[in-house]
């Protein structure tokens, strides 16, 4: 049996970092308010240089450095991204030509904050029936670019990044590594909750995000807590014996309410939200990376990945290192 296995991670932040203090010059808002209800403390900016595709491009480069990998081995690029640079080609090509790979699959995914969720399951699925043998999976925002920067309920909420894990074909052994389950599901009925108000076939501009905070975070822990258990069953493995828990980093208030409800030690689960902020697809790879980078995620380790976002779509993933 072929398992798809991660075999190197990578990042990449924009060269401006905001503060909640920076961002209350200019926004109706403070420090304590954004801490309170999100626990983010700064965000990264994406500078007019900086691009979705070059984010991605250079967390590719990371990651494939760090599995000991040449570009020319990778044959299938799919990057997760709600903020592409073009509304066609595809950004992921963007990223392929930049490392020198062309004439592999690249193709984007949309699912927003569940972006890097759906493409590692895609990646996964291609893997185990031979359409490929390495992979890069990335998740790359511009978030900034899609902000209304006089809503002080959405604007200071999210932050530009990406991050990008190599995985390979192998052969399943003994030792039960690899990607052991995914679930993925989406229910467009709540669409309208999380959305941007523009796009191509309708308004022709690229518009801006819109939220209904309140009610999301409530289908956020349910669908979350709903999915996590969904992947613990079908690998037959007991919520305790998870090592880490990789979320998607949206809000503070979130990450706990569902670590509560599945009765997870909150030590074990990866919070980067303070850092930077909610980049949608982005926000998942980059802190299993700063997790991977500060030695927290070990070979051996059992991880659980989970998002949910506009759509709504969510998921959950988990692997063995």
């Amino acid at each position: 049996m072929i398992r798809s296995h991660i075999t190197g991670s990578g990042s990449a932040l924009p060269r401006r970092c905001v503060s909640n203090a920076e961002l209350a010059e200019t926004v109706d808002t403070s420090d304590e308010w954004i801490v309170e209800r999100t626990g983010i403390r700064q965000r990264y900016i994406a500078g007019d240089d900086e691009t979705t595709g070059s984010l991605a491009t250079e967390a590719a480069r990371k990651a494939l450095a760090d599995a000991g990998v040449e570009p020319s081995e990778i044959g299938l690029i799919i990057l997760a991204t709600a903020t592409p640079d073009r509304t066609f080609p595809a950004t992921a090509t963007t990223v392929q030509d930049a490392l020198g790979c062309n004439g592999g699959i690249a193709f984007d995914v949309q699912a927003v904050c569940s972006g890097f969720l759906y493409a590692l399951g895609t990646a996964d699925a291609m893997l185990r029936t031979g359409m490929a043998k390495k992979a890069l999976v990335i998740g790359a925002e511009t978030f900034s670019r899609i902000l209304d920067w006089e809503d002080r309920t959405t604007c200071v909420l999210f932050g530009d990044g990406a991050g990008a894990v190599v995985i390979e074909a192998r052969e399943a052994g003994a030792g039960d590594t690899g990607i052991l389950a995914t679930r993925l599901h989406a229910d467009g009925a709540h669409r309208e909750m999380l959305y941007v108000d523009g796009g191509p076939s309708t308004t022709g501009e690229v518009g801006k995000l819109r939220m209904k905070g309140r009610e999301v975070f409530r289908h956020a822990v349910v669908n979350l807590s709903e999915v996590l258990t969904e992947v613990l069953h079908e690998a037959g493995i007991a919520a305790d014996a998870i090592d880490w828990v990789v979320p998607h980093q949206a809000n503070a208030r979130i990450l706990d309410a569902t670590a509560r409800k599945l009765g997870l030690d909150p030590r074990r689960i990866v919070v980067t939200v303070s850092q930077h902020a909610n980049t949608s697809a982005a926000s998942v790879p980059l802190a299993f990376d700063v997790a991977r980078k500060d030695g927290r995620i070990k070979p051996g380790d059992l991880v659980m990945f989970e998002a949910m976002g506009g759509g709504f779509t969510w998921g959950a993933a988990l692997a063995r290192m």
